[in-house]
Parts: C-alpha cells; sequence; structure tokens
C-alpha cells in the first residue's frame, strides 16, 4: 500500500484499515503454518503495511493533539 493513500485516509479509516490487516495477517499466518500459503513473502508486505498506518496513525494523534 502506497503512503500516499494511507496519508489520504482520516483516524477512523486508518483504525479500520489496521484492523483489516491485522485479520489478513492471522489467516496468512494460519495458511503458512497448515502449508497452504504459496507466497510466504506476503506476510512481511502485510507486516509493513500495518507499521506505515500506525505511524500515520501517531503522526495524526500528535499533530492533533499539537494544536
Amino acid at each position: 500500500m502506497k503512503i500516499d493513500k494511507i496519508r489520504s485516509m482520516s483516524q477512523a479509516e486508518l483504525a479500520s484499515e489496521e484492523l483489516k490487516l491485522k485479520k489478513e495477517l492471522f489467516n496468512l499466518r494460519f495458511r503458512h503454518v497448515t502449508g497452504q500459503l504459496e507466497n510466504p513473502l506476503q506476510m512481511r508486505e502485510i507486516k509493513r503495511d500495518i507499521a506505515r498506518v500506525k505511524t500515520v496513525l501517531r503522526e495524526k494523534e500528535l499533530s492533533a493533539a499539537g494544536k
């Protein structure tokens, strides 16, 4: 997911996106353990997307508190 797209989201959208990504990561981990995951690098990308979303959420929280 592109950082520009993440930055354009509202805080509520970011929170729902984070929840969606965490569910997807859970499903990928489950598929990995059962041997059904063809591309384990997907897990890395999802983890990075979660980190990006959390970073932007924190930036928005700090900018709102600073005003």
